[in-house]
């Protein structure tokens, strides 16, 4: 056993290998609190001769004994990996990947397992510090540690690793993780926050990252393998210089072409000529051709950023591309919006519903429920490519996400506008931050929906370039320079503020100073895209779409929601058959009446209000005899509520038998004349034709 130990906010963060998944690579235990994490790390030992990319993948998977609970549904087993999963899966994978060294083409897969799930809200934290450990460890080549940390921000404070009780009272939540020397990634969000707030939190976090790597180091001595030996292929020089001269030139010219598609075809048949030119021998080497190629295109468009401060498609590095939004395209649609940058396209969609379309969820955490939710589709068609539609994968999982969490912080509470709300964003054309565009044709269906949002929200995606001391920050960034860049940069939010944060990088993490220079452009981006937004649409709508339910909120005694419902539902049954409206009641007593037709929506509400209404003392009531007995009847006067009608209160002269003048179920006029301590009625047929009487006089 091989154990290093680090304390943290009162607990202790433990380390160790030696005793489980011995025969993987790498493998380490995390510990805090009650949650306990194992992560693995196996890589084949030969590498893919056919590809010219590291083949990794992380998956994160939640076990539910880990929590004492057995699945839920009619399988008792896990299934496919939930949302949470795969989002996790993402958070490790990405601050990980940078940190290999490019020419290792060994598979490598990394699985992280929650084995206990505690309060301490952080088992996705741990995963990337097992992994980082099970990585360090391994014999397989891994440039790292990393360490990794939540902060959550309440009101002005800033709390390290806020565990669940903490994390419902923070207005923003981030995860950083990082090596010694810089941050690799940060995600978050929440309700708006200055950049400046951001950056203080980044500096909190990277010095806890520095403890944790520490600590790792120290592991490292303990139980680290000799890495493998890599031998990066060799490429002739012959090769190279012949690829060079067939292409550079060319590639030159190719670059500059602004349209996408044309460039991309252009740059495929200049390297299907130079191929078919080089590659005539016995041995093949196309591999190396490409690879040869893909150099000069990517020194190609860098060295044009940074020494002429051009673009692919014209721009300089703080352009934003042409931006054209349209609303309310679609007839039927509750809400609708078409936002265009460039060569990005998102079609946004909202659809409202009812307390019946919450989505439920099941997770380690326990049982809640979802009503805001953004799912967002990329066919393949937005690219130009052919391939089969299968259901979302991780990554049109994880921009649905980022965009949702965007929108989220402006979101009205529930008690002021009772929809369950469903954005779907399908990106109809894509040449760089697509999940951005989601963000900002969200914002504009929402408004056109007639959603009482906060305020708009808009994305917009940073770049770095960066070669030694030269650094440039791209402002809306394309695919090709997403590609060939050094980081990708997403920031949205709204005039006053940030919602929501991811950052990725492809070098060994960037300075403070970069950060800061590419959260205040982005501050200025943001401010033009919300700008442009606003000329087609400044704020909510003031009426609903046509074909929205309406929904009506009424509230009743929580003693009478039993009378509304009725004896197995009944009563709500039948309000609903006789109306045709949706209808929601809590434990609480409110109730949500839904319906397209606003007639209807009013009826149900006037049976309801018959049912639980109280009687009052002093009105008149047209009641129905249930029950005659000697000293009088009695009389129902609300769906629910009987009084009692005297023998003496029936008529002014004196009655010899109740019966004789009265019938069950006979419907007769009477007057409210009494109501005890103990809510029992007292009525009066006479004094009710009296009224009656003088009322008509």
């Amino acid at each position: 056993m091989n154990k290093v130990e680090l304390e943290f906010k009162g607990k202790t963060l433990t380390i160790e290998s030696g005793l489980l998944a011995k025969q993987a690579d790498g493998s380490a235990v995390v510990t805090y609190g009650d949650t306990v994490v194992l992560a693995t790390a196996v890589a084949d030992k030969k590498e893919k001769e056919t590809i010219d990319f590291f083949p990794l993948i992380i998956s994160y998977q939640e076990k539910s004994y880990a929590a004492g609970k057995i699945p839920g549904g009619f399988f008792k087993r896990e299934g496919r990996p939930s949302e949470k999963e795969t989002l996790t899966s993402r958070l490790i994978d990405r601050p990980i990947r940078p940190l290999f060294p490019e020419g290792f083409y060994c598979e490598t897969q990394g699985i992280v397992s929650v084995l206990s799930y505690g309060d301490e809200n952080i088992a996705d934290v741990l995963g990337i510090i097992g992994m980082s450990a099970a990585l360090c460890i391994s014999d397989i080549p891994f440039e790292g540690p990393v360490g990794a940390v939540r902060v959550g921000i309440i009101k002005d404070s800033l709390v390290v690793n806020p565990d669940f009780e903490e994390s419902e009272a923070c207005d923003f939540d981030l995860v950083i993780a990082g090596t010694e020397e810089a941050v690799l990634m940060v995600e978050g969000g929440g309700l708006e926050i200055k950049e400046s707030t951001l950056l203080e939190a980044i500096d909190i976090a990277h010095g806890e990252i520095k403890r944790i790597v520490d600590i790792q180091r120290q592991f490292i001595q303990l139980a680290g393998k000799n890495k493998r030996q890599i031998v990066p292929p060799v490429i002739s020089e012959e090769i190279e210089s012949s690829v060079s001269a067939l292409s550079l030139e060319r590639i030159k010219d190719a670059i500059t072409i602004p349209d996408k598609l044309r460039r991309q075809e252009v740059l495929d048949t200049i390297l299907g000529e130079v191929i078919d030119t080089i590659n005539v021998g016995e041995n093949d080497v196309s591999r190396e051709i490409a690879v040869i190629f893909n150099d000069i295109e990517k020194k190609l468009v860098r060295d044009m950023i940074l020494e002429k401060n051009v673009r692919t498609d014209g721009r300089t590095s703080d352009d934003i591309r042409t931006i054209n939004c349209e609303i309310g395209i679609l007839p039927r649609a509750h809400g609708s919006a078409l936002f265009v940058r460039g060569e990005t396209q998102c079609l946004a969609v909202v659809t409202l519903g009812t307390s019946e379309d919450e989505q439920r969820i099941d997770s380690l955490e326990g049982e809640s429920k979802k009503t805001f939710m953004l799912h967002y589709n990329f066919p393949p068609f937005s690219v130009g490519e052919v391939k089969p539609l299968r259901s979302p994968g991780r990554r049109e999982i994880g921009h649905g996400v980022l965009a949702e969490r965007a929108l989220k912080a402006v979101i009205p509470q529930k008690s002021e506008f009772p929809y369950t709300i469903r954005i779907v964003a399908d990106i109809l054309e894509s040449n760089g931050s697509s999940s951005m565009a989601t963000v900002c044709g969200g914002a504009l269906a929402l408004m056109d929906a007639g959603a009482p949002i906060k305020a708009p929200v808009a994305g917009i995606a940073m770049g770095l370039i960066k070669e030694d001391e030269k650094i440039v920050i791209l402002t809306d960034i394309l695919g090709l320079e997403d590609h060939l860049g050094d980081m990708d940069f997403k920031v949205t939010g709204t005039e006053d503020g940030i919602t929501a944060f991811q950052m990725d990088v492809k070098i060994k993490g960037v300075s403070r100073e970069i950060m800061e220079e590419a959260l205040e452009k982005a501050r200025l981006g943001r401010l033009y895209i919300l700008h442009k937004m606003s000329e087609v649409i400044a704020g909510p709508r003031e009426k609903l779409a046509k074909y929205a339910p309406r929904i009506f909120v009424m509230k009743v005694k929580p003693d009478k929601i039993r009378d509304v419902i009725g004896t197995g539902g009944k009563v709500i049954r039948g309000i609903i058959e006789q109306t045709g409206v949706k209808i929601n009641i809590d434990d609480e007593g409110n109730v949500n009446i839904a319906s397209i037709d606003e007639a209807s929506a009013q009826k149900a509400m006037d049976i309801i209000n018959g049912i639980v209404a109280e009687p009052e003392l002093g009105k008149l009531y047209m009641g129905k005899i249930k029950r005659i007995v000697d000293f009088g009847a009695f009389v129902e006067i609300l769906p629910g509520t009987e009084g009692l009608l005297h023998i003496s209160q029936i008529a002014d002269r004196r009655i010899a038998k109740v019966s004789d003048v009265l019938k069950e179920g006979e419907e007769i006029l009477v007057k409210v004349i009494e109501i005890d301590k103990m809510g029992r009625v007292r009525l009066s047929k006479k004094e009710a034709e009296r009224e009656k009487t003088t009322t008509k006089h």
